[in-house]
């Protein structure tokens, strides 16, 4: 975990600085890129970098006061997380290849999100997996397997969308006025549908912001039996992490998928 401030200036003005004093050279520059990778897109109130630093860590953003949501917040919401995702990425993946989140997963760029998915997650967590003894062997064969089935199992092609890849009821902050700001992000791109099934996982956001997103943007046929399937991705994270009912919980998504 880093260690978050709230730092008032000498002029009075405030900012928000994080630090982590384990954290990998690149870690604060990949979220530093990210952040603002997302605020090119002009869709959703993200806070502006003030100061990234590899070494020492250090990551300094704009202060977003608290704020409390109000009617149309969540609808909001889903029509910028539409425009967001509608503003495209050059790949599947990262131009800069950098490595994404705690157990540092690959971003290298692919032609598809089944071969992105499969590559670039669904293989690297099975060996995370195995390696850490996090799941039954069964569960390990079973990741490998959907890998393997990707093409059949992925949702109908699209071009590559602007992802948050994080986007949980947590890394969304309600400021002033009721805006939403995305903060914490694991940027990369990919298919739109797994920053909504991400959303569905922990739950945090209203059905009005559903019902928002799909007036810009509606998904292909089927999305919600596919929500089991990107789950599979951040479940296995999270039994490596923690344990616990998430080992459960990604034997049930690899249930659902199968």
């Amino acid at each position: 975990m880093a260690d978050a401030y709230r730092v008032t200036l000498d002029d009075g003005g405030q900012v928000f600085a994080k630090t982590k004093s384990s954290a990998p050279p690149d870690f604060f520059p990949t979220e530093a890129a990210g952040l603002e990778w997302l605020r090119e897109a002009s869709a959703v109130a993200v806070p502006e970098v003030l100061a990234v630093s590899g070494d020492p860590p250090l990551l300094v953003l704009e202060w977003i006061e608290p704020g409390s949501a109000d009617l149309q917040t969540d609808a909001n919401l889903g029509r910028e997380l539409a425009r967001m995702h509608l503003a495209g990425a050059p790949s599947f993946g990262r131009e800069d290849c950098r490595p994404l989140g705690s157990r540092r997963l690959p971003s290298d760029p692919k032609d598809s999100w089944a071969e992105f998915f499969a590559g670039n997650r669904l293989m690297p967590l099975a060996r995370l997996a195995s390696d850490a003894d996090a799941l039954p062997e069964s569960a390990i064969r079973g990741l490998e397997t959907v890998a393997g089935r990707m093409d059949e199992l992925a949702p109908p092609p699209e071009r590559p969308s602007r992802l948050h890849g994080d986007l949980w009821g947590g890394n969304r902050l309600i400021g002033e006025g009721g805006v939403s700001w995305l903060i914490d992000p694991a940027a990369f791109g990919g298919h739109r549908e797994f920053d909504l099934a991400m959303m569905r996982l922990f739950g945090g956001f209203g059905e009005e912001c559903y019902a928002a997103y799909a007036e810009v943007a509606p998904l292909a046929a089927g999305w919600p039996e596919r929500i089991a399937l990107h789950h599979l991705a951040p479940l296995t994270v999270h039994a490596i992490k923690f344990g616990g009912p998430y080992v459960g919980a990604t034997l049930e998504a690899l249930s659902a998928v199968a």
